[in-house]
């Protein structure tokens, strides 16, 4: 079968660690099922991984890719990316709050970005019937983490004032669309007049340079940036808030008001991914909205390097997504 692969990491050159060839196509173990993948999309963790900052369980080649679309016993599906361990079981049994520690589908040898997958049984839910193959495969972790961050963490409420942070990833166009979705009004900031004009055209109230005053304070802010904002994240908290942080785009360091934390009693909360109960919601919430997620691009699989230097570049508005049969 035909993948996208890496055998060695390059931490200085990363695109350069990408390989398209053809690779044996994987045994499906008990309990798991086959899935013939249609399109794919990318993360961050995919540079992360050309890069050698992730683990492999083995040594080899190891193919690229957790979000995947594709068909698997004859059904259309979107394939949840983490493998559980046991104390996540534990937690998905008990509502799916617990997801920390979780091993996404590439770090156990089970990368997406190939022509045919294994994947638990489990882990494969119906693709919205609306959505095409790139856009079903959008959803698995840039959607299914702004919904945990949106719903779970900071309990969204139709009428709340949403604050979203650099308005052209994956996370920060999911949220405007699920926020926008729930009934919520929302705000988003970019350094770039073209995203902030995208970012108004999925819905939000305002589109904010990045750093400028917001017209209201925000009951929750979804924080994916990092260094460059998040001093103004709590500047714009309401007294009581909630600013919900899945990663930093822009760096992981960042200086913290202690005064305004405690003063206006705002919460802070990390969040990662989610739960398959979760995810399932997620799809179902979709379906119920008709939502369609923003695919900045497609390529063919023989150029997913295309796509990595693209996300390299920040350039990109919503979801690089890739092709694959």
């Amino acid at each position: 079968m035909r993948a996208a692969y890496v055998t060695e990491p390059s931490p200085a050159d990363p695109l350069s660690a990408i390989r398209v060839g053809e690779l044996d196509t994987p045994a499906v173990p008990d309990g798991w099922v086959r899935v013939d993948v249609r399109a794919g999309a990318l993360n961050m963790h995919d540079l992360w991984t050309l890069r050698g900052v992730t683990r492999h369980p083995r040594t080899g080649p190891h193919v690229l890719g957790s979000d995947a679309a594709g068909v698997a016993g004859g059904r259309d599906v979107v394939v949840y990316p983490v493998l559980p361990t046991t104390d996540e079981q534990s937690g998905e049994q008990a509502g799916g709050r617990a997801v920390a520690h979780a091993t996404l589908l590439p770090d156990a040898g089970h990368g997406v970005f190939a022509e045919h997958i294994a994947v638990p049984a489990g882990h494969v839910v119906p693709r919205p019937a609306h959505l095409d193959w790139a856009e079903a495969a959008s959803l698995p972790t840039a959607w299914l983490t702004a919904y945990r961050m949106l719903f779970t963490k900071a309990a969204l409420a139709p009428g709340q004032v949403v604050l979203v942070q650099g308005a052209g990833g994956g996370v920060a166009t999911a949220a405007v669309s699920l926020a926008v979705a729930a009934g919520a009004t929302v705000i988003v900031t970019s350094r770039s007049e073209q995203k902030r004009e995208r970012a108004l055209a999925l819905g939000a109230t305002a589109a904010l340079d990045t750093g400028a005053r917001t017209p209201a304070p925000a009951d929750v802010v979804i924080e994916t940036v990092g260094t460059a904002t998040f001093e103004h994240s709590t500047r714009s908290t309401r007294v009581g808030g909630t600013i919900v942080v899945c990663g930093g785009t822009s760096g992981f360091t960042a200086s913290l008001d202690l005064t305004r934390l405690f003063a206006r009693e705002i919460t802070v909360h990390g969040s990662t991914m989610g739960s398959l109960t979760e995810f399932r919601a997620l799809l179902d919430f979709v379906a119920e909205h008709r939502l369609r997620p923003v695919v900045d691009s497609t390529v063919g699989l023989a150029d997913v390097s295309t796509q990595a230097a693209r996300m390299l570049s920040g350039a990109a508005f919503g979801k690089l997504c890739v092709r694959v049969a």
